[in-house]
């Protein structure tokens, strides 16, 4: 009805001019009653300039790669290239429909094609899939894929994945997602998998091994070919979280050391901007008898054009997600290989590496490193000495970072290590952004000594001081609510 008014009296028409009382007479008789507003909304007069100006100060509020370091262990928050933004953001692309004739679109086509291609080689694997929209979601392809091999050689029986106790808190829920069951084996005290356990565990019912490499503690499992003969002993497969790839790239290919399955992070390890639930891509790399159990379809192609591959539909574990999967990230990692190249990917990785020991070496004095032998992109320290001496928990410490300036580095990760302070710092930061980092927690660490209280109390200079973190998951409010608001 709304939209009649509006085509028959439009203000302004030629030959008809409604007084403005009217057109909002009519829209109220429009609206039913029960939907109509008690009171005005309350929306400022404000200038351009204002506007402008709260909204930025809105988002300095937030933290952000571009405003300060981001040290969140396991979460590689590098910097993303604004060029793979740009390109991504191309008309050519933006405008590409999904359900266009695949000969309209053959560039598309083109890019995630090169995109497998690329993946497979730095990884060593015959071929990937882009499909998956997130790591956990390349998991769960990944294990699934597993169960396909098993029952296509009409094996049934097997029923266990063995995961180590450093493990994402995701592979244990994609293994009972895929109908297996977890069997967890403790690290040894260099915090690498106990062979003499693994030994005990191994039988016929294992259908695989799950591990991160390097592994949650940022230490790179160099016992990886004794295990792979253990498992595939008994026909099982070794599974490679690609979480970590960020230590690797250029250095060292998963499918020459006897990994058979591996999901990446194209969102984590390919810089393509991540957090708050997404946007992600978990692509899946397999060993040569493993393709024709990937998702359909694939991209293939003949001399003259590209094409969506269902050739091996008989065998192929079905279709995961719908079209191309999440294109404009699988794009920003294509920009990001391309623009780098084998040589720069492989300097990412060194960097990375050098970056994380150079902060562990320096922090090693203040803050207890458990496992103390060098380490890759990332690394594990703890409060263990502030809690026991004055009282101080990692939350406290995480807290008092932000009012240095910085993002908080994951803690109580991983769970094997009390008191855990999981840093990360990417290949991204230079030399001076580290020192004043390493300052900041050499004062923290001082503070703690002279003056717990303001730990405990901390932090002090944020936009939101310390929350009651239980009570704000049990009574979950997201709305605000005028005080006058009936």
């Amino acid at each position: 009805m709304a939209d009649l008014i509006f085509k028959k009296h439009t203000p302004g028409r030629k030959g008809y001019t409604l007084p403005q009382n009217d057109v909002e007479t009519k829209l109220e008789n429009c609206i039913p009653t029960k939907f109509q507003r008690k009171k005005d909304a309350r929306i400022s007069e404000c200038s351009e300039l204002d506007v402008m100006r709260h909204f930025i100060e809105l988002s300095h509020m937030n933290h952000f790669i571009e405003k300060g370091f981001y040290p969140l262990g396991s979460c590689t928050m590098k910097y993303n290239p604004k060029i793979n933004e740009t390109l991504a953001r191309n008309i050519g692309w933006l405008d590409a429909h999904p359900l266009q004739p695949k000969e309209t679109v053959q560039g598309a086509l083109e890019m995630l094609y090169e995109l497998q291609e690329d993946l497979a080689k730095m990884s060593g694997f015959e071929n990937v899939t882009i499909q998956p929209v997130a790591g956990a979601h390349g998991e769960f392809v990944g294990l699934k894929i597993i169960r396909a091999y098993h029952l296509n050689k009409g094996i049934t029986h097997k029923n266990k994945i063995i995961l180590p106790d450093s493990a994402h808190g995701t592979n244990p829920a994609s293994v009972t997602m895929n109908g297996y069951k977890t069997v967890e084996i403790k690290s040894n005290d260099q915090g690498k998998v106990d062979l003499e356990q693994l030994k005990k565990l191994i039988d016929d019912n294992v259908a695989g091994f799950m591990l991160t490499n390097p592994n949650t503690l940022g230490i790179f499992e160099d016992q990886i070919e004794e295990i792979a003969e253990l498992i595939h002993s008994v026909d099982g497969l070794m599974y490679m979280d690609g979480a970590n790839f960020n230590a690797l790239m250029g250095i060292v290919k998963p499918g020459d050391i006897g990994f058979d399955v591996m999901h990446f992070n194209l969102h984590k390890t390919f810089a393509t901007p991540h957090g708050g639930g997404g946007p992600g891509s978990g692509p899946v790399g397999v060993r040569k008898d493993l393709v024709k159990f990937l998702p359909i379809p694939m991209i293939s192609h003949t001399e003259d054009r590209y094409f969506l591959d269902y050739s091996h539909k008989e065998t192929s574990i079905g279709q995961l997600h719908t079209f191309y999967g999440n294109f404009a990230v699988n794009l920003k990692a294509f920009v990001y290989i391309k623009m780098l190249g084998s040589e720069g990917i492989s300097r990412v990785s060194k960097n990375a590496i050098i970056n994380a020991n150079y902060l562990m070496r320096k922090l090693e004095k203040y803050f207890h490193v458990p496992f103390n032998n060098n380490c890759m992109h990332e690394f594990v320290a703890s409060a263990k000495w502030q809690k026991e001496k004055n009282g101080i928990k990692t939350l406290d410490i995480a807290k008092r970072i932000l009012d240095k300036g910085y993002h908080a580095p994951t803690v109580y990760f991983p769970l094997i290590v009390p008191e855990a302070i999981m840093i990360e710092p990417t290949e991204t930061e230079g030399k001076n952004t580290l020192d004043k980092f390493i300052e900041s927690m050499i004062e923290i660490a001082e503070e703690c000594e002279k003056n717990p209280e303001t730990l405990k109390n901390a932090p002090l200079n944020t936009p939101v001081r310390r929350v009651d973190d239980t009570r704000a998951v049990r009574q979950l409010n997201a709305r605000y609510i005028w005080e006058d608001e009936s």
